[in-house]
């Protein structure tokens, strides 16, 4: 039972009973609730502020393991990306040389992602730097893997080819030159024999009778056949395929026409001295994807070591070419 207090009249010398309103009563619960609950928020605030809970502390813990994980992860994604160098290095510089095939410009091995922020929805989190760079590097690592992958894949088909290639391949000479005595001028700047100014030889003159046998220097697809060819007189041209083309000149006369399917060894004609030239001789060019090369670095079916380098001698020291 509540106390019933009194309040003393100083006017009528007695005791007053004090009566609360009820609305003064609430009044005061108000204060006193408002009171305890801005108290119990700041006392709740203080403590979580310097003391965390268990599920704070796990909370602490798990973030900075993820954090420590992602540090591991971008240092692996490190090593993977100097292996992955080192595979495109080889790819580029050993298993393309050895198959004839161009190596992957760093253009597309190296190639950026276009369009929109791709890590947007990262950059809100805490230590977002790291975690951006982590999945950009992971992003790039895997478009040079799969190329690389896809190289590969062409390069295996090169190695399910490389028979075909051996013998499609320029890899002898175009006559029968087997004491190398034919050998009449190489390749590279010539005094020119009929207007006596220096220039350019782009291929190999080889000297022989009229009417020798002229030979397809590897397996191809007749490309050409020209009766008046102008400088190069009558000449044929061979596509050999994988990039590989090669020119006769001068030639007497044909033994294929366009269209034919020739063999390495095949007679393709007979040396001439039509056009421009000098003498009987057969002006022998290689072509490898359109642009002109040295003939004789394609001489490994035909010289052992020290003929190959007895037919460099030769062609070089000679000042004057035949055409």
């Amino acid at each position: 039972m509540a106390k019933v207090k009194y309040r003393f009249n100083a006017h009528t010398l007695s005791y007053d009973k004090i009566v609360i309103s009820f609305k003064t009563r609430f009044k005061r619960f108000i204060a006193l609730f408002s009171t305890t609950l801005v108290s119990s928020v700041l006392i709740a605030i203080g403590i979580l502020q310097f003391y965390e809970s268990p599920r704070m502390r796990s909370l602490h813990k798990e973030n900075e393991r993820l954090l420590t994980q992602y540090g591991l992860m971008y240092k692996d994604l490190s090593t993977v990306e100097k292996v992955l160098d080192e595979l495109e290095q080889r790819d580029n510089n050993l298993y393309r040389v050895i198959f004839e095939s161009d190596p992957i410009p760093s253009t597309i091995r190296r190639a950026g992602f276009g369009g929109v922020n791709r890590y947007s929805k990262l950059e809100s989190f805490d230590n977002s730097e790291l975690v951006i760079k982590t999945a950009e590097k992971l992003d790039i690592l895997s478009k040079q893997a799969y190329i690389q992958a896809k190289s590969y894949d062409e390069v295996m088909a090169l190695a399910l080819n490389k028979e075909i290639l051996r013998t499609c391949m320029p890899a002898i000479m175009p006559i029968s030159n087997k004491s190398l005595k034919s050998t009449a001028s190489g390749w590279g700047f010539r005094i020119h024999p009929i207007y006596k100014i220096k220039q350019f030889h782009y291929g190999m003159d080889f000297t022989a009778n009229i009417g020798t046998k002229i030979y397809a220097t590897g397996d191809g697809v007749v490309k050409d056949v020209q009766s008046i060819g102008g400088g190069f007189g009558r000449w044929v041209m061979i596509d050999h395929g994988f990039g590989y083309e090669t020119l006769y000149g001068h030639m007497n006369g044909f033994n294929v026409k366009v269209g034919d399917h020739v063999k390495r060894g095949q007679v393709i004609g007979y040396v001439g001295n039509s056009g421009t030239s000098t003498g009987p001789h057969v002006h022998y060019e290689v072509h490898k994807n359109g642009t002109p090369v040295n003939p004789q670095y394609y001489y490994f079916k035909d010289l052992n070591a020290q003929e190959y380098e007895k037919m460099v001698n030769i062609s070089s020291n000679i000042g004057q070419t035949f055409d």
